[in-house]
């Protein structure tokens, strides 16, 4: 019978957590690396150029790879001969663990967990609680793997009852481009069909955590019909042309993973989560030796990739003195760098300045010809004037955009992925325009942010109003003043040439 201590589960946790904020998976890193030499759009290229250089940077410097540091997720399998040393649950063993790591003040990691999620929505302040999923297994250790996952991906999650009789195949085609570029692909998508509702799900999510093996499995050819799916949809869905970021290319997505459970006979439970650019899990075992000890990943296992902004066709842009009429010269896909004082602000401060704005009340800044960044940093370390700062969707502020473009002078946005009919069309009838900056390359984009303060809503913490100082922060135009926007032109593009599905059928 082994003997599991508490400190051992608690410090494995909190070890766990720190790692993959700022580690990715190697075979995550080796499958981007193939994609981005096989990649022929140059939007998605540069796009995976900045995903991989911000991704050594962060194993480099220790930092997020992400500013969302994600939900803690812990699949534990507990031996029935194991036996404990301790005094608290698995559950406040776990939580304990998770808050070691949040507030870890040489990495500190942005804790992103709302309590009453339907009424006050108050930070927890350290991450907990996470969400545990338990297994009682035979044996004498226990496996754990412990993953980050970020609310744009999770966002995207899917779930159907199909009828037996209906196409998988058909479901996910039809479904992967509703989800948009929120999930930050390239990444993975976790299938989990049958069982229950709930079991599907899990199972989708439970996938996601499996090396990815695409290429081996490519190479040997299938040897069950979950193989079989699995390459359908791996060929079908990169055939969708959405590409990197959305913006249109070859590789959509890195692997396809699939899980089933015996269902009834009268369902198809089907389920589809996806796991994003900040692809982050680890797995750990313990034996009662004491805590998992979790190896580096080598520097030079790192694809030979580094991005820099090409000034020769790149716009520099003086936010400082940017007027309306300077916005709406700016076309779809061109690369801006910016330059000058951006203020920030995303779902809770947005709401509260439409609040605000509905009782005619005075706003905290003046947003005449300004832009705004939609961002939730990690705060700063060491010498950093921020931690790392990457967009969030930009989806979720479509409803605040056309109050704030028409009541507060903002004249420019700055997110990831794209933005809906009801943004797109407050952005043409305003003249004004959507940047898009690459989601999963968080601590390359805050090295350009070179000052940073709290200018309102102080209380909100991380969705605080920032005033950023930035020198070359590099956005491409997404939706220009027009209404056009590359989040719908270049994945057609891309799917046309790539010929594979037609696009009446998508």
């Amino acid at each position: 019978m082994t003997t599991i201590r508490q400190e051992d589960l608690i410090q494995s946790i909190a070890d766990s957590f720190q790692y993959i904020s700022c580690y990715h998976p190697l075979d995550y890193i080796t499958a981007l690396g193939a994609a981005y030499e096989t990649e022929q759009s140059p939007a998605a290229k540069d796009a995976i150029a900045q995903i991989l250089t911000n991704s050594r940077m962060c194993a480099e410097g220790r930092r997020p790879i992400c500013q969302d540091t994600g939900i803690a997720v812990v699949f534990i399998k507990i031996g029935m001969n194991v036996r404990w040393e301790a005094s608290m649950s698995i559950q406040e063993m776990i939580d304990e663990g998770v808050r070691r790591a949040y507030n870890d003040p040489v990495n500190k990691l942005r804790a992103s967990i709302l309590r009453d999620p339907a009424g006050k929505r108050q930070n927890t302040k350290d991450n907990t609680p996470a969400v545990v999923h338990f297994e009682v297994v035979p044996g004498d250790t226990v496996e754990v793997i412990c993953a980050a996952k970020g609310g744009g991906s999770e966002n995207k999650s899917k779930m159907v009852m199909l009828n037996p009789s209906d196409s998988i195949v058909d479901w996910v085609l039809k479904t992967v481009p509703t989800m948009g570029a929120g999930w930050c692909p390239p990444g993975i998508l976790g299938i989990g069909i049958g069982g229950t509702p709930e079991k599907a799900m899990l199972l989708a999510k439970q996938a996601i955590m499996d090396p990815i093996d695409m290429h081996e499995l490519k190479a040997r050819g299938a040897s069950n019909r979950a193989e079989e799916l699995r390459l359908e949809l791996y060929e079908k869905v990169n055939a969708l042309g959405i590409g990197a970021q959305g913006l249109g290319g070859l590789t959509t997505v890195l692997d396809v993973k699939v899980l089933e459970y015996p269902t009834h006979a009268a369902s198809l439970p089907i389920a589809m989560i996806p796991n994003c650019a900040a692809t982050r899990h680890v797995h750990f075992e313990l034996d009662g030796s004491g805590p998992a000890k979790l190896e580096p990943p080598r520097l030079e296992d790192w694809p030979a990739v580094a991005w820099q902004a090409d000034e020769e066709k790149a716009t520099r842009v003086n936010l400082d003195t940017l007027t309306p009429a300077e916005v709406a010269s700016w076309k779809p896909g061109q690369i801006l760098l910016l330059n000058g004082k951006m203020l920030t602000g995303r779902d809770a401060a947005h709401k509260r300045i439409v609040d605000m704005l509905s009782k005619g009340e005075a706003l905290p800044v003046d947003f005449t010809n300004r832009v705004i960044y939609y961002v939730g940093p990690v705060d700063p370390v060491r010498d950093e004037v921020v931690g790392p700062a990457g967009p969030t969707t930009a989806t979720r502020m479509d409803k605040f955009t056309r109050a704030m473009l028409e009541k507060t002078g903002l004249i420019s946005m700055i997110g990831k992925a794209e933005r809906g009919p009801e943004a797109i069309a407050a952005i043409r009838d305003n003249k004004a325009a959507y940047l898009m900056a690459v989601g999963g390359a968080a601590y390359l984009v805050s090295k350009a942010i070179k000052g940073a303060k709290v200018v309102g809503f102080a209380d909100l913490g991380m969705e605080a109003i920032y005033e950023f100082d930035v020198k070359d922060m590099p956005v491409t135009v997404a939706v220009d003043s027009s209404g056009t926007s590359v989040h719908q032109t270049g994945p057609k593009e891309w799917q046309v040439k790539i010929g594979k599905i037609p696009l009446a059928t998508a």
